[in-house]
């Protein structure tokens, strides 16, 4: 069976009434939510724990390597936008086996990410609101339905509401990085790096969830209006907002916090006491949602989009496929990842399942797929002279093989991912003998 990784004029018309079709704005919202999601709300608190104010340094780091990787996606958004991401990608580059293994390691991040997000942004609710137990889980649980409700309703519906919060989202904290910068203390830099070498490698492992939303947005390329005029200028804004917030709020929380940042699980909340003092609770409590909707928003539309082309494409059940077309909604792929999702929570929170835990397992996913999306574009951008981006695409390549390798033992859930996904797409026929017949498009 080939692999189809380009849609076909009649399947990119097709919408229907959900044939609403994404602008520049609403791109730059959806990858804004993507990589700046609830994250920030707790890993300040954990990088300054593993590394001290040396993690400042690997948020640094980290933004400088996201660049090139942001680009370089959206590069080949650009030039082949469909449903399928980083998966239509490696089946250009690789072949349909491959794609479908790539694929299914996406699939599997989606339920652990949207979790990690939702729970984040449960327990930030409940501090805000001064509750406790189970309300951080109520509060989570309601995040994700909503979101799931929400991309139920298409990319009209979605973008248009992540357009709003993000907007919100920056301005709030915005506010919160200018408010407290006259409380920074040169000697809460000090001692720079506490826990030596190791800790800034164990902070950049967890970092790097924070920082994985980029090849989220590639599964929605098929939706932009025009997706090589307006993909990379979405990214390029994108880029300048999650770099600004991103480096103000790992210095603020550090150089106003200090040993706080280590010891609290929600510095965002110490900060805006420092900042905006009485009113930082409630603004806290609206940041958390803000942030968690926005972010499992986003992975949800584009885990959807990717089942249904890996379904349309043979790796999944063939009754997944309806919804992969460009501007249509995927209800069945939503449906299945929301069943898997609360399979999730039903058996993470019992059982105590940290959310460290969740998290380094996310990061560890999606930076295995982000690698073969990068190496895939070292091939598939050294056709028709572009010399630049497969340069681009190569040092993002290495900077991400040293990420994955600071993943350590939650290599291994990639690893029993890939095996099983490669066991099922070759029950169903797909090879990667089969790329001769894949439509290139170079």
């Amino acid at each position: 069976m080939a692999l189809s990784t380009r849609s076909g004029p009649a399947e990119r018309s097709a919408g229907g009434e959900h044939g609403h079709r994404l602008g520049a704005a609403q791109g730059t919202a959806l990858l804004v939510g993507a990589v700046l999601g609830p994250g920030v709300l707790a890993l300040p608190h954990l990088a300054a724990e593993a590394a001290g104010p040396a993690s400042i340094v690997v948020w640094a780091a980290l933004l400088v390597i996201s660049a090139p990787v942001a680009l370089t996606f959206a590069v080949l958004g650009a030039r082949f936008p469909d449903g399928g991401g980083v998966a239509t990608f490696a089946a250009r580059a690789f072949g349909p086996r491959t794609a479908a293994v790539v694929g299914w390691c996406f699939y599997a991040a989606v339920p652990l990410g949207v979790l990690s997000g939702a729970l984040i942004g449960g327990d930030y609710v409940a501090s805000a609101v001064g509750v406790g137990r189970p309300w951080p889980l109520v509060v989570a649980v309601a995040l994700l339905a909503g979101a799931f409700v929400t991309n139920h309703g298409g990319l009209r519906t979605s973008g248009r509401v992540q357009l709003v919060l993000v907007c919100v989202l920056v301005v709030v904290l915005a506010v919160a990085i200018l408010a407290s910068g006259p409380d920074v203390r040169t000697g809460n830099f000090t001692p720079f790096a506490p826990h030596g070498g190791s800790g800034v490698v164990h902070a950049a492992g967890l970092l790097f969830f924070a920082f994985a939303g980029w090849e989220a947005v590639t599964h929605l390329s098929a939706d932009f209006a025009d997706p090589e005029r307006l993909l990379p200028r979405a990214t390029g804004l994108a880029l300048l907002i999650v770099g600004t917030l991103y480096l103000g709020l790992a210095i603020a929380v550090v150089g106003v916090l200090g040993d706080r940042a280590a010891a609290s699980p929600v510095p965002l909340s110490l900060l805006l006491q420092e900042g905006i003092g009485d009113l930082a609770r409630e603004t806290t409590g609206v940041v958390a949602v803000i942030l968690t909707f926005i972010a499992v928003n986003t992975y949800i539309a584009g885990g959807a989009r990717l089942g249904a082309a890996l379904a349309r494409d043979g790796a999944l059940p063939a009754g997944l496929a309806r919804g992969a077309a460009a501007g249509q909604v995927p209800h069945r792929s939503l449906l299945l990842l929301a069943g898997l999702t609360g399979l999730l929570t039903a058996v993470a929170v019992p059982s105590g399942l940290g959310l460290d835990t969740l998290m380094r397992a996310t990061a560890a996913c999606l930076a295995a797929v982000t690698l073969v999306g990068m190496a895939a574009a070292t091939r598939l951008l050294s056709r028709g002279g572009r010399r630049h981006g497969r340069a681009l695409a190569g040092a993002a390549t290495v900077f991400t093989g040293l990420m994955l390798l600071s993943c350590g033992l939650f290599l291994l859930l990639p690893a029993a991912v890939a095996t099983v996904g490669a066991l099922v797409v070759r029950g169903r026929g797909l090879h990667n003998s089969t790329r001769s017949r894949i439509d290139l498009g170079c």
